[in-house]
């Protein structure tokens, strides 16, 4: 039966929580605390910390552990599930009528406007990150960075993953 409780808590929140991880920790905290009491605030408050502290997203790591806590692997795999079950089901719905109507003018007209508004967002994106690399750490270390990195990629076939990582320790010395 704690399988369902814990499916349902996380299967309803991220069905009513709009607005991702932020947006649904109070109504996480309302079942998880005062309506199932499976921890004080205290407790929650804790796992929340632990949650952000983590990389990836904060509703998967919070369903994650207050399944784990209350059923195990078994309980943790569920309310993961729960969590991104969701979206799952409304992307695969989406992707289905998409797919359905894939030869309609105004799904073609769509997807060309789609993508150039991807573009515009992910240019949008790398000059506000440079931006704030410029105004935080200066334009030596840019391009020191930028160009030893094209350098070592293009040059020496060095993988863009052991550049982030030197990067990552270049920048971890420079402070």
């Amino acid at each position: 039966m704690i399988y369902l409780h814990v499916f349902w808590v996380f299967f309803i929140t991220n069905i009513l929580g709009y607005g991702g991880g932020p947006a649904i920790i109070p109504l996480i905290q309302t079942e998880v605390v005062e309506n199932y009491k499976w921890m004080t605030t205290q407790e929650f408050n804790e796992a929340l910390a632990m949650a952000n502290a983590l990389p990836g997203p904060i509703a998967t790591k919070m369903a994650g552990y207050i399944g784990f806590q209350e059923g195990g692997y078994i309980g943790s795999f569920v309310a993961v599930f729960a969590a991104v079950a969701p979206s799952l089901i409304l992307m695969l719905t989406l992707m289905g009528i998409l797919y359905k109507f894939r030869t309609s003018p105004q799904v073609k007209r769509m997807t060309l406007y789609v993508k150039p508004t991807i573009a515009v967002l992910l240019g949008v994106m790398a000059f506000q990150s440079f931006y704030d690399s410029y105004l935080q750490i200066g334009i030596g270390h840019i391009l020191f960075l930028g160009i030893g990195s094209y350098l070592l990629m293009q040059k020496m076939k060095i993988h863009p993953g052991l550049l982030v990582f030197a990067s990552l320790i270049y920048g971890a010395i420079n402070l």
